[in-house]
């Protein structure tokens, strides 16, 4: 390794004495792996992948001798920059330690790595009967411990939670390479402060999350599916209402789109105009899971026919077959349709109380278009827990003008009770915005958290709060 110097060399020897040359990646071969979402995710020059917890407390240790901070990384797909890196850091890579331990049927819990996949867990369990509950576009890449480091939510958070919810025990090497074990598979366990719970949605700034034990849900499989088209934010809640009466327990998806992003993904896919659904201001994807006393097409045909003889819908889509379903999810997941729609692009994920939706995307949308009419909006989110995601595009650079349009989106957020960070956590991205809106004291604690845990700041540095 020719371009470091005798420290950073010393340091490669020592890493490869534990993980071996399976587990050493340096300069050039890190450059050729695919750096995900970030375009620093790969700026370190030194990446290693322990197999084993025993290995990540000795390589925790041993960078911690050499003064060397370390950013762990697991699928790439966060969007605020948490698993972005410097030139002299040392990447963590779970990607080794990707096993399921054990599925325990009687309890309804798994024991599993953190470099698992979600679809791999998620396949694994359905072989099983059951399923995390947590489902989100990027399941193929993200990981279990990426989830859990920045608290991922996703499509059925209304129903089971986020991560927070799914965790019953945790096993964590800390920045001084001691191994916190806290794998508890009991729901009931009051014996003292949850620990756990610190860990998870820290950006992995506490500490490296190498095991979970979680808990599943009966699994539940889609039965019916709908692509609804509606006039406005009230007949949305009506239907939403209507469908939680009914369908209590059955709801899979509730996810809302705007128009302008709908018509964006439409353009990049024209297959989807085979949907055939009215042009409305918004849309609404609804799926109700299988049940075996009821025809759920027919309760679903039914509960929509009704909605749109009382005007509450003016459009829907039933599908009848798979490759229908297909389509209507596309029109939903393909966000990366917005980079068609101009040269640069930037992306918010915000929450807020469910009523106060369009009044919010109204006065952001024309906020925007008073500070750069050439700006595209695109807006689409899940529904039933307010979490908006916010795509902008533009053929004008972005990037310098990130603080002053990050204003626009998180002003009014706190007077309308909402959250600027949803479900991708705080990384770089969002680190000054937490830093200008966060409540004070609550950032003080946290920094005293940080202190408490990674005084020298070697675990994932620079993301979300300084020490």
């Amino acid at each position: 390794m020719n371009s470091v110097n005798h420290a950073a060399r010393a340091l490669v020897a020592a890493l490869r004495a534990i993980v071996g040359d399976d587990g050493l990646r340096t300069d050039e071969q890190i450059a050729l792996l695919d750096r995900g979402y970030g375009a620093d995710n790969l700026a370190a020059r030194i990446m290693v992948s322990p197999g084993d917890t025993d290995q990540l407390a000795r390589v925790v240790a041993c960078c911690a001798a050499h003064g060397r901070a370390m950013v762990p990384h697991g699928g790439l797909t966060g969007l605020v920059g948490g698993a972005s890196s410097r030139e002299d850091d040392v990447i963590v890579s779970m990607r080794r330690m990707n096993r399921i331990v054990a599925i325990d049927t009687a309890s309804s819990t798994v024991t599993v790595e953190a470099g698992v996949t979600l679809a791999q867990l998620s396949d694994a369990l359905h072989a099983a009967g059951l399923d995390l509950g947590i489902d989100l576009a990027s399941r193929d890449s993200a990981t279990i411990g990426g989830l859990i480091a920045h608290n991922a939510g996703g499509i059925r958070a209304f129903r089971h939670g986020m991560m927070r919810e799914r965790v019953l025990g945790i096993e964590v090497v800390l920045a001084d390479g001691r191994v916190y074990r806290d794998l508890n598979a009991l729901t009931k366990n009051n014996t003292g402060y949850d620990l756990k719970q610190l860990f998870i949605g820290s950006d992995g700034t506490l500490g490296i999350v190498t095991r979970a034990v979680l808990k599943l849900t009966p699994l539940q499989t889609p039965a019916a599916t709908a692509l609804l088209g509606i006039e406005n934010l009230d007949a949305a809640i009506e239907l939403a209402h209507r469908l939680r009466t009914v369908h209590h327990g059955r709801l899979l998806a509730l996810e809302i789109m705007w128009h302008g992003y709908a018509a964006c993904v439409r353009q990049a896919h024209p297959e989807l105009a085979a949907l055939g659904l009215t042009d409305c201001p918004l849309y609404l994807i609804v799926e109700v899971a299988h049940d075996v006393a009821l025809d759920m097409n027919a309760q679903l045909e039914d509960l929509l026919g009704s909605a749109l003889e009382d005007g509450v819908l003016t459009d829907c889509v039933l599908a009848h077959t798979r490759a229908q379903r297909e389509k209507i999810w596309l029109l939903r997941e393909d966000s990366d349709a917005v980079a068609h729609q101009g040269a640069f692009q930037l992306s918010f994920d915000v929450a807020l109380p469910v009523p106060e939706l369009d009044c919010y995307v109204r006065a952001l949308s024309d906020a925007l278009a008073r500070f750069d009419p050439a700006i595209k909006v695109f807006v689409f989110g899940h529904f039933l827990d307010g979490n908006l995601h916010i795509m902008l595009a533009a053929d004008r650079e972005l990037a310098t003008r990130h603080e002053a349009i990050e204003h626009l989106i998180y002003e009014r957020l706190p007077a309308l009770g909402g959250s600027l960070s949803a479900e991708h956590g705080i990384g770089v991205e969002k680190k000054a915005a937490l830093r200008r809106y966060g409540d004070p004291q609550r950032l003080a604690l946290m920094a005293d958290l940080r202190r408490l845990f990674d005084a020298r700041g070697t675990l994932n540095p620079g993301k979300m709060i300084d020490v």
